[in-house]
Formats: C-alpha cells, sequence, structure tokens
C-alpha cells in the first residue's frame, strides 16, 4: 500500500495521497466479476464499476481540462446528471478500467508539467491552482473509496481500504 511520506514535499505528498486513494479504487474491484460490479446496492443504484467510471471521468475534467491539455469525451450529459455514473450494456469491465488508467495517466502528466501555483480553468470561468484541484481530487476519491468500501462489504464481506495479508 501507497503511503504519504512523513517528509515528503507538499506536490509528492499530495499525488501520494491521490494515488493511495486511487490504489484503493482498484482494489476494491478486484476479484469480482462482471454481475458483482455491475450490481446495484443502493436505492440510487450505486454499483462498482459506475464509480469506477465517475472517477475516470473527473479526473480527467479536473485535471486535463481545467489545464487544457487534449482528453478523450467524458460520459457527461448535460440532461442527465448521472450519465457518468452509469456503465452502458456494451461497455465492459475492461474499457471502464482502461478508461480509468487513461484518465489517472492523463493527470499524472498534468501534475508532472504543472506547479502547484500554476493556473488552470474550469468551464465555468473560475480560476483554480493544480495544488486546489490535487486536494479536491483526493476529497472526491477518498469520499468514493469510501461507498466503494461499503458496496463491495455488501457484495462479499471484504472492506478496509487495503488488501490484509
Amino acid at each position: 500500500m501507497k503511503t504519504v511520506p512523513f517528509t515528503g514535499g507538499e506536490k509528492e505528498s499530495l499525488q501520494a495521497s491521490l494515488d493511495r486513494h486511487r490504489d484503493a479504487v482498484l482494489w476494491k474491484v478486484e476479484g469480482l466479476d462482471d454481475e458483482a460490479l455491475r450490481r446495484p446496492m443502493t436505492p440510487s443504484g450505486t454499483n462498482l464499476l459506475g464509480l469506477v467510471k465517475h472517477l475516470a471521468a473527473v479526473e480527467y475534467w479536473w485535471f486535463a481540462d481545467t489545464f487544457g491539455q487534449e482528453h478523450e469525451e467524458l460520459p457527461f450529459d448535460d440532461d442527465d446528471e448521472d450519465a457518468d455514473l452509469r456503465v452502458d450494456p456494451g461497455e465492459t469491465t475492461a474499457d471502464v478500467l482502461a478508461f480509468y488508467a487513461r484518465a489517472r495517466a492523463s493527470s499524472d502528466e498534468v501534475i508532472e508539467k504543472f506547479g502547484l501555483e500554476d493556473l488552470g480553468t474550469n468551464e465555468r470561468g473560475e480560476r483554480m491552482t493544480l495544488r486546489w484541484v490535487l486536494i479536491h481530487m483526493i476529497e472526491e476519491t477518498a469520499r468514493h473509496v469510501g461507498h466503494m468500501d461499503i458496496v463491495r462489504e455488501l457484495i462479499d464481506g471484504a472492506s478496509g481500504d487495503h488488501r490484509r495479508a
């Protein structure tokens, strides 16, 4: 399990924290079949694969889009605020996990390319630093990993933020 360095620099520490939660996302889906990953476990329909898809989309949006970097088409829909949480029947588990891997790699490129004080602009024209985006994505990913922890526990009893030895 990745840990945040006790004496690391700010950017290194923020990225390590984000990576720790990103790795927990992958652990939450590990070892489950497609049916279990798509199974809605709450009245709202929350499922593990949908949460992975959402996290991939918001990584691209907050990092690549905000900092003017190219990215693939995102599953957002102005008429359906939950579109990015739904996995279409034609999308495979491998497709969604590959989307998440590409989003992470793209975000890592942005983190490498820009400094913490560098400014990006979101779609509403608001200016924000890379530091703010990193903190926001740590919060967003940790929040959804918490959801994933509950959903995974309901599926097969596995819980926690990392594999147990």
